[in-house]
């Protein structure tokens, strides 16, 4: 964007709305860039108990699919709480929707050197369960049984996929995502730029956060303002969730599509 444009529109105002301690990194760099970050978590993770003798244990699968780096984490956790400092079973694949999700598995330090994870690569147009199946797809053999570790809501394609092809699929839920509850301080923050005419743009990574971003400013009384703010979403299907005056050509400039990692992130903020 032109800086003379960019100072006659008012500041830059980057919104980032992925669950606590997802956003400061990319914060940072936004903030280096001449944006000014605001970090508004849309949703919550708790973290649900399991009993010991109803966790499902990875040793029993061909392949633990985790949905998210929070799925990967929570589980880990269950199992560490139940388990103690038992590893990962050799032989046990793992697998996630892309590689930021794959790295924070590794990142876990809970997998051995030998552990498969399988992942969508870079290169993949989406990062989502219809590109881990192309990955899935592929294998010599899909394993006989698979865990999904996934929230308690959310899209069930993937299992679905599977069972279709003759898989046994367990699901567990080892977390749930709540609406978070901003803040009055928060709120007047954005009435402050909705009063000034300065439309943010919003970084959307989930179809609940959408709603729930959404269901706030209209409770808000914040409603016009959002019609006329810019977004960036890391999945085609969140388009539908924004409002419908980013629909068709007029809107097409106010939402960028990108990849879930922080550098496809960045690049789409620095284009909108």
């Amino acid at each position: 964007m032109d800086p003379a444009l960019a100072a006659a529109e008012g500041p830059r105002i980057a919104i980032l709305t992925r669950p606590a301690g997802r956003n400061e990194a990319l914060a940072s760099r936004l903030q280096g860039a001449g944006w000014q970050p605001c970090i508004l978590p849309a949703l919550e993770i708790h973290p649900l108990s399991a009993a010991s003798e109803d966790l499902p244990r990875p040793s029993d699968y061909g392949l633990v699919v985790f949905v998210s780096g929070n799925a990967a984490r929570q589980y880990l956790d269950q199992l560490a709480q139940a388990d103690g400092a038992a590893g990962w079973p050799a032989g046990v694949a793992a697998a996630t929707v892309g590689p930021a999700s794959a790295q924070a598995l590794r990142d876990t330090g809970f997998f051995g050197a030998n552990t498969t994870v399988l992942h969508p690569d870079e290169s993949a147009s989406t990062h989502d369960s219809e590109a881990l199946w192309q990955v899935l797809e592929a294998l010599p053999q899909l394993p006989a049984r698979v865990l999904v570790v996934r929230g308690t809501q959310g899209r069930d394609w993937l299992g679905g996929k599977l069972e279709a092809h003759g898989v046994h699929v367990t699901r567990h839920a080892a977390y749930q995502r709540q609406p978070a509850a901003w803040t009055p301080d928060q709120l007047g923050t954005l009435r402050r730029w909705a009063d000034a005419g300065v439309f943010a743009t919003w970084l959307l990574t989930s179809g609940e956060g959408a709603d729930a971003v959404q269901n706030q400013l209209h409770a808000a009384g914040l409603a016009d303002w959002w019609q006329r703010c810019r977004f960036v979403v890391t999945h085609p299907s969140l388009a539908r969730r924004l409002p419908p005056s980013c629909h068709g050509t007029s809107g097409s400039a106010m939402v960028k599509i990108c990849v879930p990692n922080d550098e496809s992130i960045f690049q789409a903020f620095v284009a909108a």
